[in-house]
């Protein structure tokens, strides 16, 4: 890095209370109690740290503290393609959000699916939310032309053999039936190119519609198709926490 572009040294309490997290005097208490660290290593009062290049932890889960970190959810709607250009010019994710700074979508969805989906310009939080040895589940509600039933779900969870290689959801189970039509629900903890869709085929069903629902625990029924918004501090560490099993002790912050 060019160090006349480094952010120069702040007190780590400050670094902690302008993220949000906590006020500076509950940030001294949390590193009084060995609950934060910077760069692995147990943090101690009046440390000092640079913002743009420290990995801060508290109670294990990172704290986005770099400089112009931006965490959008979208809506994507059909039509769209999740990508940063497009050589046919179709309408492309990043044009939902604003231009500055630079983000890129967090995995993909296909051209006609829909749903729930992250862009951001945090490359650690990308590499976790897209790397399957994470485990970081994502949530589909697919309406399946056809009658699925439990043998299906459990094929499903069991595991099925694609042209690329066998595939498993964490979960499947029947929403409801009507007019020919099923409607699932499949939890999946990788997302390869269309895998709910070519796994719903191999079970014998044709998908109709797909719409992600949730990213970990991260959803939002109320975004309209098309329309994003900033996520919160705490939805962000959330996201963190959704693959690692680990559950941030709750921090009560005083007036």
């Amino acid at each position: 890095m060019d160090q006349s572009q480094t952010t120069p040294a702040e007190r780590l309490q400050k670094v902690i209370a302008r993220s949000g997290f906590a006020s500076r005097r509950v940030a001294d208490d949390l590193i009084a109690a060995g609950r934060v660290e910077v760069d692995g290593v147990v943090a101690v009062l009046g440390q000092r740290v640079a913002p743009d290049s420290v990995d801060v932890r508290i109670d294990g889960i990172p704290l986005p503290v770099k400089p112009g970190l931006v965490y959008y959810l979208v809506n994507k709607p059909t039509g769209v393609v999740t990508t940063t250009a497009d050589p046919h010019g179709r309408a492309i994710v990043v044009e939902l959000v604003p231009a500055e700074p630079r983000v890129v979508p967090v995995g993909r969805l296909d051209l006609d699916s829909t749903g729930l989906l992250i862009l951001t310009n945090d490359g650690d939080l990308t590499h976790y939310l897209t790397h399957p040895s994470f485990g970081v589940t994502k949530t589909y509600v697919v309406l399946v032309s056809g009658s699925l039933g439990d043998t299906q779900m459990q094929r499903l969870t069991y595991g099925v053999e694609l042209d690329d290689g066998s595939a498993a959801a964490v979960s499947a189970r029947i929403l409801r039936r009507a007019k020919g039509e099923t409607q699932v629900e499949v939890v999946m903890g990788e997302g390869r190119k269309r895998e709910v869709r070519r796994m719903i085929e191999e079970v014998g069903g044709s998908v109709v519609a797909l719409h992600r629902v949730a990213i970990g625990e991260l959803t939002d029924p109320a975004l309209k198709p098309g329309s994003w918004r900033n996520l919160t501090l705490e939805e962000v560490r959330g996201l963190w926490e959704a693959g690692s099993g680990m559950a941030a002790r709750a921090v009560t912050i005083e007036p």
